[in-house]
């Protein structure tokens, strides 16, 4: 069989292989224990003036 060609038993074990759907996994959800923190940063307008000041040099 030349390479992408495949008869039909060969397409009829891809089609069944694309019908099936896996459930052997493990279904527990994970827990995480913890905190996040985000930095808002800057305004809007401290960034647009940073931007400037480098599209300038």
């Amino acid at each position: 069989m030349s390479m992408g060609a495949y008869d039909e038993d060969e397409h009829e074990r891809r089609e069944k292989q694309a019908s099936t759907v896996d459930t052997d996994f493990d279904d527990e959800r994970t827990i995480y224990h913890g905190e996040v923190e985000y930095d808002a940063g800057d305004s809007a307008e401290d960034l647009l003036d940073t931007f400037e000041q480098i599209k300038s040099n």
